[in-house]
């Protein structure tokens, strides 16, 4: 496993490369990720329990790092992280099963031979 601490502060320090190498691409990131806080229904810790579920759903380990530190900073458990993660599982298995079923809907309509 990582040492995500160590992680977390070397892709602060990469991210930091790539804001001086394309300055208006991270300006753009910045705003969006601005843009994702400012909400009226859902608490911090909502959002970064979502953050979390996610980040395991696109295999994102920076974005695990920064919002294990945020939802630290929210007062998150273990045991709520545990549910949330519950969740991406499951949504990665039903991606799986969909993804399954449209594999063979492309092989059947590709003119696959009939099957005996």
């Amino acid at each position: 496993m990582l040492d995500w601490k160590a992680y977390r502060k070397s892709v602060v320090a990469r991210v930091g490369d790539l804001r001086k190498a394309q300055p208006e691409v991270m300006k753009g990131y910045a705003a969006l990720a601005a843009g994702s806080n400012d909400t009226k229904l859902l608490d911090a810790k909502t959002r970064e329990l979502i953050a979390l579920a996610v980040a395991v759903t696109t295999r994102c380990d920076g974005c695990i790092a920064a919002h294990v530190e945020a939802a630290l900073k929210y007062g998150v458990t273990r045991e709520e992280i545990a549910e949330a993660l519950g969740v991406a599982i499951a949504l990665n298995a039903g991606a799986a099963l969909v993804y399954s079923a449209r594999t063979l809907d492309a092989y059947d309509q590709m003119g696959a031979p009939a099957t005996a």
